[in-house]
């Protein structure tokens, strides 16, 4: 290993002996330090050791596909023999998994690594993730990181972090993508989400996620079965499919697809609940739908992405659906699921370049029609390399705004009605996590946990043993965003 003029070792970018590469960057006192080192054979034999015993927190930002990184990124650790922190402030090791879908995402990135080393000034800091994949050099320039490392990276992260940690004074053999294999001790929660696809290549005109995830591949049904499986001997109740394009899912792998896929875990696993993160009004075919008719273990819950109700915003976005394709495929949804309080939930932008106040309002009224359990609203963002940041008739930052907050107030109103018409019934609720109240409370332990249909439900128990359990709970009432319920005998 090369070293710089202070007797420091230089790192920056190793390459695999099968050519694929790793770029990531090293802060030493304040400076960049970078040599390109190859992975000779030579090199490769002196590994270095992981930073065994060190405490890692990881911190996500943004979608489920990235909390289903972060959990693979626990196993890393666990793997190499960190420990997995529960409290980010006393970590030796601090990971934010962060996002890059609006300029608000990054600023939260950034003041998030800030807060860090305010409150935990030993801490080795590491930022990975979109953001880190999209503007590794704004990330490098912060004096807070010691280390910055792309989405493409996270497969061999736990080295790349344990060779600094360590002291860094060996090159270190870069993994080839596998993670490593779950940690039989490691038992993060009661939901596991299990990434069966990556990438995308649909290029909305607005998004920036081709650019750092790359294009589409699937995951093998073979693996997603062994990790399922191994889910469930860890414990967990429920597993959340996530995924750029999950209705897209197996078109490079030979006669698979989420149909056949969703067929195998629910033959090949007995894991209670299996829920699809999200799928496209596209994607929603009667067939794909009938497997929710066939089987109660999967989840009555579909998040649908709208974006826009105006036809004319939506080719402007370069979506593959308009308006009627979307109330089309809430209508399928509803047909063919026995269940009156299916969730059917969605995102959308409010601001677009170009969109009207008929634009606009039009995306409201869709909203309404479709009686949505929910809807993300966010104001549009311009993403650099996108090709909407290039669009003329830019929303001036007060109307976005207003526009965002009148959707906010529809959205709000219609997650209301959804939840009043559940009061009285009883649904399925997976117990996750259980706080003790205090006596002047009435005692015992305040219980928080998901429903079938993704209705966040609180309840009141004398013990928390229903922790991860799943159990018939009463909706008795509304409580913030979510309900409060009654455990039934």
């Amino acid at each position: 290993m090369s070293v710089d003029d202070n007797g420091e070792p230089k790192t920056a970018d190793w390459t695999c002996g099968n050519g694929a590469s790793i770029i990531y960057y090293i802060r030493k006192r304040n400076r960049i330090i970078s040599e390109k080192i190859p992975m000779t054979a030579a090199n490769a034999a002196f590994i270095a050791p992981p930073a065994a015993g060190a405490s890692v927190f990881i911190e996500t930002h943004g979608c489920k596909l990235n909390q289903a990184d972060s959990q693979a990124l626990a196993r890393q650790f666990a793997g190499a023999g960190c420990e997995i922190a529960s409290e980010r402030d006393g970590a030796d090791i601090y990971i934010l998994n962060s996002c890059t879908v609006t300029h608000v995402a990054d600023r939260k990135a950034r003041q998030a690594v800030r807060a860090v080393r305010r409150r935990n000034p030993r801490a080795f800091i590491v930022a990975t993730g979109c953001y880190a994949q999209r503007a590794a050099a704004d990330l490098r320039a912060m004096p807070e990181i010691d280390l910055v490392a792309g989405n493409t990276d996270k497969p061999a992260l736990a080295r790349l972090v344990s060779a600094e940690y360590a002291g860094g004074n060996a090159p270190v053999a870069c993994a080839i993508g596998d993670d490593a294999a779950l940690a039989p001790a490691l038992k993060t929660r009661s939901r596991a989400m299990i990434k069966i696809q990556e990438g995308c290549d649909q290029v909305c005109a607005y998004c920036i996620v081709p650019k750092v995830r790359g294009r589409e591949r699937s995951v093998p049904v073979a693996e997603l079965l062994a990790t399922a499986n191994a889910y469930a001997a860890l414990g967990c109740r429920e597993i959340v499919l996530t995924g750029t394009q999950l209705g897209s899912y197996g078109f490079d792998l030979d006669g698979e697809s989420i149909v056949t896929l969703l067929r195998a875990l629910l033959a090949g696993t007995d894991i209670p609940r299996v829920r699809v993160s999200s799928l496209q009004p596209q994607d929603l075919s009667d067939g794909l739908l009938s497997l929710w008719a066939g089987d109660s273990r999967l989840c009555p819950h579909f998040h649908v992405p709208l974006q826009s109700g105006s036809d004319a915003v939506l080719s402007r976005m370069r979506r593959r659906y308009d308006s009627a394709g979307f109330l089309a495929a809430v209508r399928r949804i509803r047909a063919a699921l026995d269940d009156d309080d299916v969730s059917i939930t969605a995102d959308a932008i409010a601001g677009f370049p170009g969109e009207t106040d008929d634009d606009f309002r039009r995306t409201a009224a869709v909203c309404e029609e479709a009686a949505l359990a929910s809807v993300h609203v966010f104001p549009y963002s311009p993403r650099p390399g996108t090709s909407a940041a290039h669009y003329g008739e830019h929303i001036d930052p007060r109307t976005k705004a207003e526009r965002a907050r009148t959707l906010s107030e529809t959205a709000d109103a219609l997650s209301r009605r959804f939840r009043q018409r559940l009061i009285g019934e009883t649904r399925p609720v997976l117990w996750e996590r259980a706080e003790p109240m205090e006596e002047e409370y009435g005692g015992g332990f305040l219980l928080s946990g998901l429903t079938d249909n993704y209705v966040r439900t609180r309840a009141r128990m004398d013990a928390p043993t229903a922790v991860n359990r799943i159990t018939r709970v009463k909706l008795t009432g509304l409580e913030g965003d979510g309900m409060a319920g009654a455990a039934k005998g």
